[in-house]
């Protein structure tokens, strides 16, 4: 069972999250921020995983606790999901496109976190979504599904493009990183024999 549920309470957010790596695209996701559960949808679709995620934040501040603590949570639901890490692909990447721009995104489900973040928007908000939260959505979901994650915009000039082709290439990879590989049977794809950190 590769599933996991987690919860997170604090003064800022209440959320809640619950994912399957063996699902089928479903979601049912709700933020408050439209664009951020457009995205979380786009990471269902194309890993593909199902996904709930029900959070409530301080929106009348901005949606930085929102985005990074819902960051937080399906990271932590992903590693719980994971569990000893055996028999998995362990690296996944994927290259896309949507009109003019293109992304490339490489995991590595290592047990050690790490984000490289190489995107540039051209725009600070997209609609009423900060741009910036993209990045702190990564680094959140990186370093508590304790991952390695290159992401990276290799060119476009439309600010939802380019975080849409992140996020879309973010779940791809993830797919094909934490997905069964038959070759590796119960087997941890490491030399040191643990990928737990």
């Amino acid at each position: 069972m590769r599933s996991a549920k987690y919860e997170r309470d604090t003064k800022e957010t209440r959320i809640a999250v619950a994912v399957d790596l063996d699902g089928e695209g479903k979601s049912d996701i709700s933020t408050g921020i439209g664009f951020f559960d457009h995205m979380l949808d786009q990471i269902a679709r194309h890993a593909p995983l199902d996904l709930t995620v029900a959070a409530k934040g301080d929106l009348h501040i901005d949606g930085h606790h929102t985005v990074e603590d819902v960051g937080i949570a399906l990271g932590k639901a992903v590693d719980q999901a994971l569990g000893d890490r055996k028999g998995i692909a362990r690296y996944g990447d994927a290259h896309v496109p949507l009109d003019e721009a293109l992304s490339r995104v490489v995991v590595d489900v290592s047990g050690r976190p790490f984000l490289v973040f190489g995107v540039a928007f051209p725009a600070a908000k997209i609609g009423e979504f900060d741009t910036e939260l993209v990045r702190e959505f990564f680094q959140a979901f990186a370093t508590n599904a304790r991952i390695g994650l290159h992401v990276e915009a290799l060119r476009g000039v439309n600010s939802h493009h380019i975080a849409e082709c992140c996020f879309k290439g973010f779940a791809r990879a993830l797919g094909k990183a934490t997905a069964p590989d038959p070759r590796r049977g119960g087997v941890v794809p490491s030399t040191k024999g643990t990928l737990t950190g």
